[in-house]
């Protein structure tokens, strides 16, 4: 299986990337450090790579830029061969965001998604302070289909700075802990094909 676009490319995840993920940037926001790949050892990517590749229900992939330089991965969930329906995982080097290879990947993925895998929807979440996936999803068809407030784990989050600050109305505080609003987002294979017929 490969996923060929105009700049990217899509195939299974092998286990070479996950070392190649070690030398990936970290995200400035603190409130994205959950994307950020943990430093692990040798051991303890080969035991990560086993984990997502051994379970029948998940599918993960690699992403390369058009310089063959593996700048995301993705992974489809929860796969219901019955239902025809899984969801969506999708994280990128921060030092390869903003520059439209997101899109891509996700207009050219999930292409094959209904057309070669035959699946008739899909599922995501997303935080509602991460406006930026938020509007990436809404481009290609998800919507809103339940809203709901998850805890948040970053231990060192300063409340002071400047990221939580804009963000502060997508929070609640309570018993020294915090939680995020979550989004769960849902893609109909119809309303998918009603924006981009042509690819």
């Amino acid at each position: 299986m490969e996923i060929i676009g105009d700049r990217i490319r899509i195939r299974p995840l092998k286990v070479e990337d996950v070392y190649h993920m070690r030398n990936w940037g970290y995200h400035e926001n603190p409130l994205l450090w959950d994307y950020n790949f943990p430093f692990m050892t040798d051991e303890g990517i080969e035991k990560w790579y086993r984990i997502k590749s051994s379970k029948f229900l998940n599918k993960y992939f690699g992403v390369s830029n058009e310089s063959n330089i593996l700048i995301g991965y993705m992974g489809i969930k929860s796969i219901r061969r019955i239902r025809r329906e899984s969801t969506l995982g999708i994280v990128f080097d921060p030092n390869y965001i903003n520059m439209g290879y997101g899109t891509e990947t996700l207009k050219y993925f999930l292409r094959y998604y209904f057309t070669d895998m035959k699946m008739k929807r899909m599922y995501l979440e997303v935080a509602e302070f991460n406006t930026r996936a938020y509007r990436v999803y809404e481009k290609m068809g998800f919507k809103p289909v339940g809203y709901y407030l998850d805890e948040f784990h970053n231990p060192d989050l300063d409340l002071n700075n400047i990221y939580f600050l804009n963000a502060k109305t997508t929070f609640v505080i309570t018993d020294k802990k915090i939680y995020n609003y979550i989004y769960k987002m849902r893609l109909n294979k119809v309303d998918f094909f009603q924006r981009f017929d042509h690819i």
